[in-house]
């Protein structure tokens, strides 16, 4: 047998695989196959097998890899973003900016790194995936990526606008939280000292609020100074959610910190069909105790139970005892009190010393503030200083006092009972949870928006949209890929197994199966989000040459294993991009 071309006056040679045989005295050709719509390179594999090729070893040679770059994990991020017609709410039209800020937006999700490293990775000569090659944006220098993303910032607006369109409509549940991320360096207007939630109490941060749907999908986000409190930063949401997104009836969920008595006063109540969920301060709650409106007894046979107080007129107080949270706080107050006399016991030891005795109030009241500024447990000790000596003892009516009330929590709402259950509404305020698990993603887990290294606060809040953006990627690519990865897919059979809603959160059945066997349903890994697209990177596109002949090098796209093709069919995205 052989491969054969035979010429064709208007139209490509034929390929056709024949074969010889012998008819009497005479030679003669007959035609097995038309191969005419094989690949140049499978025609020729085939040839080389036909020559004699009969090792892996004799394939091998007849092909080159020239190159091969990572791109199964670029398809599914870039697919999914295609698909959530993210790229066209940046702008309908396609433009080298456009493009730019989508390679921006990709990167944080496959991998978090400077502008600089961007730009090396986006270019031909030093590419470490196939982004750059999809998004055809061959030569970049940081400064274009630069001035992308001031071109992205100008267009914040119309996008939010538009993602709350989407998400958001009348009457529905909004909700909002602050965090806050810190800088390397010291020259933003923006970067202030204040409280940390990072741990870094003595680094310059910003401050950034995030407001999503009622089930954690980001809408929009806006960077704050890094001194910002967390109340003041309410009223510009509202203004922003009543004006530019146009919705007059919804309701805002917030925490205790956030929804303070005087936002509610001032902000919330004067604006016609606001309503608001949030919760009650610790000595608000003691307040109602004392006052004889919160009887304990009221929590004996059932963990909720809704009281009313004239202290907050036409609003609902809907009080919740969580068994499991008293017994944490329990807990942790007992052992904190018991390190912080301990370090109390140092310093009175120090008083009593031989040798360079602690001396004076003032330096024995410095060292006694730090660690009661370290444990935070400074109410449950009643503390004497004189100049030669210190003593401490327990307020041991304080620590009762304060341990009846463990594992209380009371929301608070304006929502009507014929409008919302109680149990809803303690359903509602628990979904603040949604954006905490945003905030995980955005800092930490996935997208890495910290530590800030830009100095102009406009390139700090385009920094700051740009992974708010990768996090609606991300969103939406969880709840795709949930049956694969560790997330609960089965949220309405985890909660037919809570108690409830009081009770902490369960996992379905379905989740429970995957921690334990670290397999699917299918029988396939469980990935984390992470592990996952390291997993769909090992599908490459490979630049293949064959060795002595004229055709030129072709790609080829790595088959997908069972797991990766049903991780791109649940992503509904072709790695064939």
């Amino acid at each position: 047998m052989y491969v054969t071309r035979i010429p064709n006056r208007k139209s490509r040679p034929a390929v056709l695989l024949r074969e010889s045989y012998r008819k009497g005295n005479k030679v003669s050709n007959r035609t097995l196959a038309n191969l005419s719509s094989w690949p140049e390179a499978q025609v020729e594999a085939l040839r080389a097998v036909l020559k004699g090729a009969t090792s892996v070893g004799d394939l091998e040679d007849a092909f080159e890899i020239q190159r091969s770059l990572p791109h199964g994990h670029v398809a599914a991020v870039l697919g999914s973003l295609r698909h959530l017609k993210l790229d066209a709410l940046l702008d309908p039209r396609r433009s080298r900016e456009r493009d730019l800020c989508v390679a921006m937006i990709v990167t944080r999700l496959t991998d978090p790194c400077s502008k600089l490293a961007l730009a090396r990775a986006l270019h031909p000569e030093t590419a470490s995936s196939t982004l750059g090659e999809l998004l055809k944006l061959e030569s970049v220098d940081e400064d274009e990526l630069y001035e992308a993303m001031d071109w992205l910032l100008a267009r914040q607006q119309p996008i939010e606008d538009a993602l709350a369109k989407r998400h958001l409509g009348e009457g529905t549940l909004v909700l909002y939280d602050l965090s806050s991320t810190y800088f390397e360096g010291r020259h933003c207007p923006l970067a202030r000292l204040g409280y940390s939630r990072d741990g870094k109490p003595h680094k310059l941060q910003i401050v950034f609020g995030l407001l999503t749907d009622g089930g954690g999908c980001p809408v929009s986000v806006e960077v704050f100074e890094g001194s910002t409190a967390d109340p003041k930063t309410l009223p510009a949401q509202i203004e922003k959610i009543r004006v530019r997104f146009g919705i007059k009836q919804l309701i805002l969920v917030g925490d205790r910190g956030m929804i303070t008595r005087a936002r509610i006063e001032e902000n919330l109540k004067p604006v016609p069909g606001m309503a608001w969920i949030t919760a009650l301060r610790a000595p608000a709650i003691r307040k109602l105790v004392a006052g004889g409106r919160l009887q304990m007894s009221l929590l004996d046979e059932k963990d909720l139970a809704e009281i009313d107080s004239p202290d907050y007129p036409n609003e609902r107080l809907i009080v919740c005892r969580n068994p499991l949270l008293a017994e944490e706080r329990r807990r942790k107050r007992a052992e904190l009190l018991a390190a912080t006399e301990k370090e109390l016991a140092k310093v009175a030891a120090a008083t009593q010393r031989t040798r360079q005795p602690l001396r004076g109030k003032a330096e024995i009241g410095l060292r006694v503030g730090k660690v009661l500024g370290r444990f935070k447990m400074g109410k449950h000790f009643k503390i004497t200083i004189s100049e030669t000596s210190f003593s401490h003892e327990r307020k041991l009516k304080n620590i009762d006092e304060e341990a009846a009330l463990d594992g209380i929590y009371i929301i608070r709402t304006n929502v009507p009972r014929e409008r919302m259950e109680p149990e809803d509404a303690v359903r509602s305020y628990k979904r603040l949870t949604q954006i905490e698990r945003a905030f995980r993603s955005l800092k930490t887990v996935d997208l890495k928006i910290r530590p800030i290294n830009h100095r102009l606060a406009d390139r700090v809040k385009a920094h700051v949209l740009l992974c708010m953006l990768a996090y609606y990627v991300e969103w939406h690519m969880r709840r795709a890929l949930a049956p694969m990865l560790f997330d609960d897919d089965d949220r309405a059979g985890a909660d037919k197994l809570r108690k409830s809603v009081v009770a902490p959160a369960q996992r379905s059945a379905s989740a429970s199966s995957k921690a334990h066997t670290k397999r699917t349903e299918s029988g396939l890994p469980v990935h984390s989000f992470q592990t996952l697209l390291l997993d769909l990177a090992t599908v490459v596109k490979s630049l293949v040459r064959p060795r002595g002949t004229a055709i030129r090098p072709f790609e080829k796209i790595t088959s997908p294993s069972v797991l990766q093709q049903q991780a791109f069919d649940l992503l509904r995205v072709s790695p064939a991009m």
